[in-house]
Parts: C-alpha cells; sequence; structure tokens
C-alpha cells in the first residue's frame, strides 16, 4: 500500500486486514421493549426485549420460522413491529437505517457485476468508505476473484463477497442473518477474526443463527419456547 495506515482505516499486511488505527465508533445502544410481530395475520413472536450496545454481540437463536429474520426486517425499518419500541441512543440525528449494514440470508449481489463492482457500488449506496473493494476482498481470502463475475463464483465464494461489504464501508451496527451459511471451516474461522475486529472498535453486532457464533461473550436471545 502507499497510502500510510494512519491515513485509512484499514491497513493490509501480508494479505490480512488489520485495524491498528481505527478509530473507535460512537457508544450506541440498541433497544427492545415488548416487541411483537405479525406476518400475514399470524402472531410470530411478542413480548421480546433486549439491549444491545457498543463492543457487544448477540446471537439470535429459535427455530425455523421463529421470527429471526423479522426481527432484523424491524431493525432496519422494512418491518413495522406489531407491538413494543425499537429505540437507538447515542446517535445523533441519524437514522438507525444509516448506522447498520445488514448482511442477509440472500447475498444480495449482482450476479453479472464483478465481484470488484458490487463492492463499488456499495460502498458508493453506503457511504463512509472504509476500505477498497480490493482490500476487503483480500480480507476475506478472495484478492483473486475481484474481475471475475458474481455469477461464476461458488456459494461460498459469493457469502464472502457479500460479508466483504461490511467492509467498504463503516458502520457501527452489524446486522447479520445465519452469516455463516456456505462457509468452510478457515472462512467461519476468518469470520469470526472480522467480527471480533468490529467489537474490538466499540462496533455492535446481532447475528441469527442456528449455532455458535464463535465469539466470548457473545449473548444468546431466543426467539420462540
Amino acid at each position: 500500500m502507499h497510502e500510510s495506515c494512519a491515513a485509512r482505516v484499514f491497513c493490509l499486511r501480508n494479505n490480512v486486514l488489520t485495524l491498528p488505527f481505527a478509530p473507535s465508533f460512537p457508544r450506541l445502544a440498541l433497544s427492545a421493549e415488548d416487541l411483537a410481530c405479525r406476518r400475514g395475520g399470524r402472531l410470530i413472536f411478542e413480548g421480546l426485549s433486549f439491549s444491545l450496545g457498543g463492543g457487544e454481540a448477540i446471537a439470535l437463536t429459535g427455530r425455523n420460522g421463529a421470527g429471526k429474520s423479522s426481527l432484523i426486517a424491524m431493525i432496519c425499518g422494512r418491518l413495522r413491529p406489531a407491538g413494543g419500541h425499537l429505540r437507538i441512543e447515542g446517535a445523533g440525528d441519524a437514522p438507525l437505517s444509516e448506522l447498520l449494514h445488514l448482511v442477509g440470508h440472500r447475498d444480495g449481489l449482482k450476479t453479472a457485476l464483478t465481484a470488484r463492482e458490487n463492492l463499488d457500488f456499495a460502498q458508493a449506496l453506503l457511504g463512509e468508505a472504509s476500505a477498497s473493494a480490493q482490500e476487503a476482498l483480500a480480507a476475506v481470502g478472495l484478492p483473486h476473484v475481484a474481475a471475475l463475475p458474481v455469477g461464476y463464483l461458488s456459494a461460498g465464494q459469493r457469502r464472502r463477497v457479500a460479508l466483504a461489504r461490511l467492509l467498504v464501508s463503516r458502520r457501527p451496527l452489524w446486522l447479520l442473518d445465519e452469516p455463516a451459511s456456505a462457509l468452510d471451516v478457515a472462512a467461519q474461522a476468518m469470520l469470526v477474526g472480522l467480527m471480533r475486529d468490529h467489537l474490538a472498535q466499540g462496533g455492535a453486532i446481532l447475528a441469527a443463527t442456528h449455532g455458535s457464533l464463535g465469539l466470548d461473550g457473545a449473548r444468546e436471545v431466543r426467539i420462540g419456547a
């Protein structure tokens, strides 16, 4: 890299993305109180309460159909709660939608675009530029696919490109829906490293998962019995 590490949030060393000079995020606090969810007239869950602060991670668990993805949609503003409240503190005037990254159950990539083009588009759309597309791809172990259309990649590679979006724009709250889906053991370890770095900066993570996040100190919030 020709730029100094201090001039960028991310620094690439030996193909590993590190964050030695990254400033901490503002201390945000997300809280849910007695949330209820209805889909198609059916009550999915009710009475759900939790809090999530900077440097904290929540593993959101529950059976299939319990409402994990619906809760993430509520936080994103894509679904209105049927009851209860969601609050964010410490964000100033910024709406919650401008403070979060979402990696959904679907990768959300444009298959006709290259991996680099997908990440460049995400950075232009989201703002708060951080790592370049090439740096983010190196961080997820895919520097060699930058010029390939995403449609040519395997399911695991596409998932890693989707996760690389977390790195190209700097946002404090990560919402992840089954983030380890299609990842092999090495890629799962890479994901854990990215999450640890994010928490170390004061970021927050809420991840819907059927297994362990691999993060020490992560709290579990279970939807349903």
